[in-house]
């Protein structure tokens, strides 16, 4: 089998999966805080098994033999735009948060996309059932988990994925 690039973009988290030898994308790979794994395939048919695209892996050896090929790790290169921080009370957000509160009563991280914005945004990753079924959403607006029945918020993708997965049983 071919060796793959981890090209890290949130360090120790989130990596880009590159062919080693065209440079292609072929998946996203993403670590929980337990170090259990999520590969997301795109276009790579040899590292799909059982139809799915998406694979989990208990440990780093599980991740190596499911791709089957050596993992070429590279580093996250950092710029003065990406040194600012994007989270708020331990979970993630879209955007450069502005007025980060913490609501007790409903436990979510809520912050505004700028200095005057009135809108106020939920930090993290999070379920919410539309008519249609149950959907994923990253930093929804408080109003729309007001409206509807959600989970959440998540911490990473993973866990969010996960939760989605057992709801749409």
């Amino acid at each position: 089998m071919t060796d793959v690039k981890a090209k890290e973009i949130l360090k120790n988290k989130f990596w880009i999966i590159e062919d080693a030898n065209h440079g292609k994308k072929i998946g996203t790979l993403s670590k929980d805080e337990n170090n259990h794994y999520m590969y997301c395939c795109t276009s790579q048919p040899r590292i799909q098994r059982n139809g799915s695209i998406t694979e989990y892996y208990n440990c780093l050896k599980d991740l190596k033999e499911g791709i089957g090929g050596e993992i070429l790790w590279s580093n996250a290169t950092i710029s003065d735009a990406s040194t600012v921080s994007k989270e708020i009370y331990n979970l993630l957000t879209s955007t450069v948060p502005y007025n980060a509160i913490y609501d007790l009563k409903r436990k979510f991280a809520l912050f505004t996309k700028s200095k005057k914005s009135k809108s106020l945004y939920c930090a993290g990753y999070f379920i919410i059932h539309f008519d249609k079924g149950w959907v994923k959403s990253f930093c929804p607006k408080l109003v729309t988990l007001e409206k509807y029945e959600h989970k959440g918020p998540f911490k990473t993708e993973l866990e969010m994925r996960q939760e989605l997965s057992r709801a749409n049983r």
